[in-house]
Order: structure tokens, then sequence, then C-alpha cells
């Protein structure tokens, strides 16, 4: 076929059409993306805009204070001086980190790690160098700061406990954010600002997000190389929420200091209320020595402490409550129907079957009054067993015992109320004999005298002393201060009067804690006294009243006073203190001489403290020097290695 001009033409004509319908499609794509750009997506592209332009450094909030019912502080933030480097504005970072590290008296350790931080950082985010800075150190590093570019000396907040590790269990501490930590919150970048701390421990911990606060923030615009144009107006930050507890402080505080050297701890209540006055478990750590950073020879020094001054022993340990339940039981005997004038004869013991359960001594007839105040276990032995274990646990659990109470904290452990049920389940599928799943005499015997398979926590005991004592169902309350009495229990007015009556002769009579006595002519304290023994009698010659302290028996000691209108009750605990009118019923005693005359019983403290080398300050801080002169010394020696 001969192509003429003609088609030629029409050829040319089609292409030239293709051509420019495809440019003026690909113009009229260009046209609408740049309409989309330009219009739809203009605030989205300002916004970004203006992040690489200014860029926000977050300010962290102040902590809220914990203050106690009265007001006063028992963790407040104090301020201190820290130093930071910024990334973007450090020089010359060799001898800048060379010169710091000399200013500072920084450790190699504290070098490398400075080194890592920086190589992992971007913009202008700060990167701690050192806080908590002493004033010389500050000073020094201030009137430098011209050799020192990128180095920024500023004020900051850490936290402080006045009283230090009268608080260190029920306060806890904080510390930076772990990794974990910080994912759990969606990578929050205020927990990875320099200075800024969460709660790690005790209320610092469950009643963060109160205490934290809301972070502010100021924005500085910088140039498209990350340097500072000028800084732009910030946004205030917002102090956490000031936190007021149950705890009398200065009464917490003595209770501490009066546990001396003592491995245990104290709870007293307001038996009409249930707001928890103190709650002291000692020893205890120094809350500010993790505010400021613990190093590993503190932790290891407490971590390997037999004492356990990691453990808060109010709620977290356990153990047999001893004759301290008599009190319990004998109201669970007078609601099983039996008089309580009848008489029962210890002759030093109670046989059941071959078995000789041993009583304390040989304390002839006694009635339900004399048996609570002599300790007599055979009473108790002989009427467990009349009325089985099966109707004594129920008061047991109405007075508090075996109970998780509603507490801010972060774990309790509330132990075992047994009874046949309890035991059935628990060793149903068990093949050994000691361990069958039927309840025996034996199993009521050794409970009814708080021993065997009853365990509980120093605060159930303070709370079943709180309720004999007001006959309230009362519960233990830290956060807040609460006026309303707790509604009253079914239990029988003239049995409490019976079981109280016992228990002032405890104390009052010739009972088992007549040395604890109030030194008040018109103020008298109610109680029963306690011995848990930690391991058979037939295992030791000490018969746990000697020995290695690891092996002698626990002394316990729940009370109320005054005796003729309850108002405080508690318990103590005195780990290994071999007897509860020997090392528990003083501390009880003590703190309750604190309560109606403060003077009277610092003097006594005084004298006290005399013999265990100092106050509590005083010994904490001797101990720290201690680990702190250690601490050096083993720097030395891997300094001196190489």
């Amino acid at each position: 076929m001969r192509f003429t001009a003609a088609h030629q033409s029409i050829a040319f004509s089609r292409r030239m059409l293709l051509v420019g319908g495809a440019q003026a499609a690909f113009g009229a794509v260009l046209l609408t993306r740049l309409g989309y750009l330009s219009i739809s997506q203009n605030e989205h592209y300002t916004l970004l805009a203006e992040d690489n332009r200014v860029q926000l450094i977050v300010v962290p909030p102040r902590r809220g204070w914990i203050v106690d019912r009265n007001g006063k502080p028992l963790a407040i933030n104090r301020s201190d001086f820290r130093v930071d480097i910024i990334p973007d504005q450090l020089e010359r970072p060799t001898e800048t980190l060379r010169l710091l590290a000399s200013l500072l008296q920084l450790d190699p350790d504290e070098v490398d790690r400075i080194i890592k931080e920086l190589k992992a950082a971007r913009g202008y985010q700060p990167v701690q160098v050192a806080e908590n800075v002493p004033y010389e150190r500050y000073a020094a590093v201030t009137v430098r700061l011209p050799e020192l570019p990128g180095v920024q000396p500023q004020r900051g907040f850490s936290r402080f406990y006045p009283t230090g590790p009268a608080v260190g269990h029920l306060i806890g501490y904080v510390g930076a954010a772990s990794a974990k930590e910080f994912e759990a919150e969606n990578k929050n970048p205020l927990l990875v600002t320099p200075g800024f701390k969460i709660g790690k421990e005790g209320l610092e911990e469950t009643l963060e997000q109160r205490l934290r606060g809301i972070p502010g923030g100021q924005r500085v615009e910088l140039t498209a190389r990350g340097k500072l144009v000028r800084e732009l107006t910030p946004k205030p930050d917002r102090s956490g929420q000031t936190v007021q507890l149950a705890i009398d402080a200065d009464l917490q505080e003595f209770t501490a200091r009066r546990m001396g050297e003592e491995s245990g701890s104290a709870v007293i209540l307001d038996c009409m209320t249930g707001d928890i006055l103190a709650m002291v478990s000692m020893p205890a750590y120094d809350p500010n020595s993790f505010s400021d950073g613990i190093g590993s020879t503190e932790w290891a020094a407490l971590s390997d402490d037999q004492r356990q001054p990691l453990r808060n022993k109010v709620l977290n340990s356990l153990y047999p409550p001893g004759s301290t339940i008599k009190p319990m039981g004998a109201l669970a005997i007078l609601k099983a129907g039996i008089d309580p004038s009848q008489r029962i004869h210890c002759p030093g013991g109670y046989r059941l079957g071959n078995r000789f359960f041993r009583c304390l001594g040989r304390h002839g007839s006694v009635d339900m009054r004399r048996a609570i105040a002599k300790s007599c276990n055979t009473y108790f032995y002989a009427m467990g067993h009349r009325i089985g274990y099966d109707n004594i646990a129920p008061t047991a659990r109405m007075l508090g015992l075996g109970e998780e109470f509603d507490l801010p904290v972060v774990s309790q452990s509330y132990g075992t109320v047994p009874d046949s049920a309890w035991k059935r389940r628990k060793y149903e599928t068990s093949k050994r004999i000691v361990e069958r799943p039927d309840w025996t005499a034996s199993d009521t015997l050794n409970a009814s005298i708080g021993q065997g398979f009853l365990i509980v926590n120093p605060m159930q005991l303070a709370v079943m002393a709180a309720r004999i004592a007001s006959g309230r169902d009362v519960a233990p309350a830290l956060v807040g201060r609460h006026d309303k009495p707790g509604p009253m229990l079914d239990l029988d007015p003239k049995h409490l009067e019976t079981v109280r009556g016992g228990m002032w002769e405890v104390v009052n009579g010739d009972g088992t804690a007549g040395a604890s006595r109030l030194p008040f002519p018109d103020i008298q304290m109610s109680g029963k006294t306690g011995t848990a023994q930690v391991r058979r009698l037939s295992a030791s010659a000490s018969r746990g009243q000697g020995g290695d302290w690891k092996y002698r028996d626990h002394g316990l000691f729940v009370f109320f006073a005054p005796s003729d209108k309850p108002r405080y009750a508690g318990a103590v605990v005195i780990e290994h203190g071999m007897g509860g009118a020997r090392a528990a019923a003083p501390v009880a005693k003590d703190a309750l001489t604190f309560l109606f005359d403060r003077a009277k019983a610092l003097a006594n403290l005084s004298a006290l403290e005399q013999q265990w080398g100092g106050t509590l300050a005083e010994r904490t801080a001797r101990r720290a020097g201690a680990i702190e002169a250690a601490a050096r010394a083993a720097l030395l020696a891997k300094k001196a290695q190489g």
C-alpha cells in the first residue's frame, strides 16, 4: 500500500493528538496532586514543618508530697544541682568529658555510661551527666562553662524523706524508669527525661499517678542542622497531688526508733476508725539512698542481711501467732456456749492419746479469764478439743485473721486460717502420711494455741486486737483521715467483756506482761503475749530460748488502750525475740506512752539509744559511711588491677 501525503497528514495529526492528550492528562494529574497537597494536606505538612523547626524539651513535674494525718511531711522534694549535656551543642566531646570527670569526680563506670548515652542521643534532648551534685562541684562546673560548650548545669528537685528508714517500707522510694516500664507506658518521653523518677516501691509506686503530676515543656527553635535559634514560650508543668496518710509521723518515727536493733514490726491502729497510725518494719533501708541512686555495695549489704531490711514485715512476713490468738479462741469458745467460769485443771499439759501436749507451766485450776492471764495452753487444748476447730475458724476470720485488706500496697501475704475443709483441699492429692487430708485432733490442739497450720501477718494481729477492743468491724486505712467508727460486729458484748477482762489481767494483774504496765495511774493497757516456735522443740536443746539467733522463738504482743475506753490497738512482733513479754510488750508500752506523754517516752528512749550506739539516724549514717568506704576500697582495688 502506498502512503500518500494525505495519509501522512492524518497519521501526524493522530500522533499529535495522542501526545497532546498525554501531556494534558499528566498536567491534570500534577495539578490535582498539587491541589491535594496544598489544600487538603496543608495542615498536616504545616505541622511537620513546625516540628522540624521547633522542638519540645520535656520539663518533669514536681512530685506530689506525702504528708501525715497532721500535715507533717513524710516525702518531699528537695532542691538539688544537676549537670546535663546537650549533644548537638557539644563541640569537643573527649576534652569536655575529661574535664567534667575531673570536676565532678566521676568514676569510670559513669563516664562509660555517658559516652554510650551520647552516642545514642538525638536532637536537643539532654543527656544526664550527674545529679545531686554537691554545691562546690556544681560551682566548679559553672565557672568553667566557657570551656564546656554543650554542658548545661541547672537546678532540679530530688525526692527526700525527712525520717529516712523510719518510713522506708511504708513510703517506698523512687528511681529511674526501667526499659520495661518505658515500654509499658508506650515509650512516654517523660520517663527517659534526665532527672525524672517514678515510684518503685511502697506508696510511691501504688500512688504513682496521683503523685506524678503533668509535665511541662520548653519549646526551642532550631536550624535545619539542629542548632538553637531561640527559646520560645514555655509550657508550665503541673505538680502532683499531695497525699495525706492516716499515719501519725511522730508516732511512726518514735516506734521505728524504739525497735532499736531488733528485727520485726509494729502496727498501731485507731481501734474505732481503723486508721493506721504507725506501721513500722525494721530493720529498714533508707529510701534516700535509693532516691540518690543506690550503689551495688549497699544493695549487696541489704540483700545479704539475714534480718531482711528489704522486706516489709508488717504485710509480707507470716508467723505462727502463738498465744496472742487465745482471746480470739476464747470468744469462739464462748460463742459455742461454754461457761467462762468453767474450770480446767492444768497439770502442765494435756494428754491426747499417747501424746502429751505441753503447757508453759503447771497452772492448777483455771477458768477462762485466768487462762488468758496466765496464757494456759492446757485450757485452750481442752476447750478447743471439745468444740472443734471448725467452730473456732469462723471467729478467727471475723476478727481479721487470714484476711487480705484493701490497702494501697504493692503486695500482702495473708496467711492461713485452717479448718477441715481447708486441709482437705490442700492435701487431698498428697500421699504422705504427715500430710493427710483429714483434720485431726492434734491439728485442733496445735491451732488452738497459735501453732500448726495457723499463720498470720502482724497487720492481721493488729486488726484482731482492734476488733476485740472496740467490738467493731474496723478495716485498716492508710490513705486519708477518717472519723466514722466502723460498724458493730456480731459479737455478744458480755463475751467481749469477759475476754477484755482476761487481757487486762495479762498486764495489770499477775499475768505474763506485768512488767509492761503503762507509767500512768489512770491509763491502763490490756494485751496478750505470745511466743511462737520457729522449729520443733525436740530439735533444739535450748527450746527456742537461746542459741543461734535464727532458731530462737518469735516474741509477739497484741494490745489496746486505754483499757476502760479503748482508742488505740495494735501488735508488735519481734523476730527471734524469745518471748512476747520479754521483747514485744515493752515496745508496745513505750509506743503507747508516747501517745499519752511524749516527753516521758522520749526520755526513756534516749537512755535506750545510748546503749544501742546512738539514734536511728546516727546509726544509719554510720552504716552508710561504712558501706561507702567499702565501695571506695573496692573501686580502688579494681583500678589497681587494671
